[in-house]
């Protein structure tokens, strides 16, 4: 007897670099009367938020990334009970920081800096994040601020390194990191409107200037340049076509993430063999849910799954 059942989607390994784990401290209002503290202990830090919503979309997750210090052994212990499969290097401290939202808005009450690391960390991060991305379908590559002390050619090397072995790059990267990988073949860049402002780019957040910016980075070699504009339709760019994806309009609970869940959902969209489009909308759909919630990275895979089949999308050229 035979079903016509579609057979599931595969399980992707996915492999992210997590070049800055902190762990983050929030003390949210609960209660009928949102007066009640409550205190909340997470594993943070953009390539752990990636990491988790990649797990609740099905995908196998390893995280290549500097653990060390009081903070970073008990960020190590959280993201393994969230399954997530790390492969640690060491570091004199991971970062932390504690944030009160009781009155509505983030108030921060303590922010303790990552340590810096050194040539040799680097040496021994580059090694463990590019054997452990060729054992994978997709390596999602994602930045640190100028604390961690990454030069811009680490991004470049990693993403022509990968491309080399012909192995699928998604990186989520602002600035000079985000300018190295554009240089580099292969890879699916997503980057903010706000990042390609303010990382010289585009001149301004106009839809036709930020097309000419990406169709520039394009020249470099990337697969395609995924723009994402906040509540705006997400714009993207590939040699061949320019299309637009728009998404139903919801209420922000907390827009802190949804870039970080969009990237994971299209790299763990390409690790089960989507086309772009629909490895896009499966992104930008884990985006909008992540807003509606509280907590980064979070949502559910058949909510997200489902309200992917909503998401527009229209050819500009």
């Amino acid at each position: 007897m035979t079903s016509d059942a579609p057979p599931p989607p595969r399980t992707p390994k996915v492999c992210v670099l997590a070049l800055e784990p902190q762990l983050t401290v929030e003390i949210e209002p609960s209660g009928p009367d949102e007066t009640t503290p409550e205190v909340h202990v997470h594993a943070g830090g953009q390539g752990l938020w990636l990491g988790r919503m990649a797990y609740s979309l099905g995908a196998e997750v390893v995280v290549c990334g500097p653990f060390g210090g009081e903070a970073g052994s008990v960020v190590a212990h959280l993201a393994r009970a969230e399954n997530l499969d790390l492969r640690t290097t060491t570091t004199s401290a991971n970062g932390a920081y504690v944030h009160d939202r009781m009155d509505g808005t983030r108030q921060e009450i303590a922010v303790m800096p990552p340590h810096t690391l050194d040539r040799h960390e680097l040496d021994d991060l580059y090694g463990t994040v590019l054997v452990s991305a060729l054992e994978s379908e997709v390596c999602i590559v994602t930045g640190a601020s100028a604390q961690v002390g990454v030069p811009s050619s680490f991004f470049g090397r990693l993403v022509r390194d990968l491309d080399a072995s012909e192995r699928l790059v998604v990186a989520d990267l602002s600035g000079k990191q985000a300018a190295a990988a554009a240089q580099a073949p292969g890879a699916v860049l997503k980057i903010s409107h706000e990042e390609l402002v303010a990382g010289g780019f585009a001149a301004n957040g106009d839809e036709k200037e930020l097309l000419r910016a990406a169709r520039e980075m394009l020249s470099g070699g990337p697969r395609a340049i995924v723009v994402s504009r906040a509540e705006k339709p997400t714009l993207v760019v590939t040699p061949d076509r320019t299309l637009m994806l728009k998404t139903p309009r919801i209420t922000t609970v907390d827009h802190r993430g949804a870039g970080d869940s969009m990237t994971a959902g299209i790299g763990v969209g390409l690790g089960r063999g989507l086309d772009l489009t629909d490895a896009v909308r499966l992104g930008a759909a884990a985006g909008a849910l992540n807003v509606t919630r509280r907590g980064l990275g979070t949502g559910r895979r058949d909510q997200i799954e489902r309200f992917a089949r909503r998401i527009k999308v229209r050819t500009l050229d």
